[in-house]
């Protein structure tokens, strides 16, 4: 173990696992409490507390409020997905990235889009496609939403020269996010976008963002034809 008075996190989250791989802590333990690691390890009972989280999260512990923190009995792995800013993913391709803003507009909340981010005081959003080149071939058609009550400063952005992706990553904070995917057949624009015929099967996802329980954006994202999304976990 580290030195007690440099101990962090990650110790105390290694020397957990470290318990359960060699069965100190079986599965169904509970463990001991916050103060009992904070006291054992020499550190703060926050430093303990991010350590489970963590391990929660990666599904190898379980907690509860009354019963404690318990050694899951069927440990999973969860897998997780980056907002990965497009511009990278097709560099990372040694591709050329290019971008152009198709329309732009300021409108009010349709309905439907209150009722799919739970916007419960509808105000005014902005509407954005974009297209998102590689090599100088559709990559991604990206139309977007993004709630002006959550993101004031948003309507000064022109988003000629940045898409709202690389935007909002770099000025708005998200605390939540839900991902969907499905396949799609191309309507009469998205045939004309990405370059495909009518109906042909493509990826889409649909990403929405909240901070702190108030929708930022929505966004849906059709990819080109034959497009993969892997994930590691």
């Amino acid at each position: 173990m580290a030195d007690r008075k440099t101990i962090s996190y990650q110790d105390i989250r290694d020397e957990v696992v470290a318990r359960i791989q060699n069965r100190r802590w079986p599965q169904g333990t509970v463990l001991p409490t916050e103060l009992e690691l904070a006291a054992e390890f020499g550190c703060a009972r926050a430093t303990v507390n991010r350590a489970l989280r963590e391990l929660a999260e990666r599904g190898i512990v379980d907690r509860k409020r009354k019963s404690g923190t318990r050694v899951a009995l069927s440990p999973t792995k969860q897998a997780k997905l980056e907002i990965a800013v497009v511009r990278q993913t097709v560099e990372e391709m040694n591709a050329a990235y290019r971008y152009s803003l198709v329309s732009r507009d300021l409108m009010a909340c349709p309905p439907w889009l209150q009722a799919k981010i739970g916007l419960t005081d509808p105000g005014q959003v902005l509407h954005l496609c974009c297209m998102h080149f590689a090599d100088d071939r559709p990559f991604q058609f990206e139309e977007r939403w993004i709630n002006v009550q959550a993101v004031p400063h948003v309507i000064e952005a022109d988003f000629l020269s940045v898409g709202p992706n690389e935007w909002l990553l770099a000025e708005v904070p998200f605390s939540d996010a839900e991902v969907a995917f499905s396949a799609v057949p191309a309507s009469a624009s998205l045939s004309e976008f990405l370059a495909v015929p009518t109906g042909t099967p493509l990826f889409q996802m649909e990403r929405t963002t909240w901070f702190r329980s108030e929708p930022v954006t929505f966004v849906r994202m059709t990819f080109h034809q034959g497009y993969q999304m892997r994930t590691r976990y």
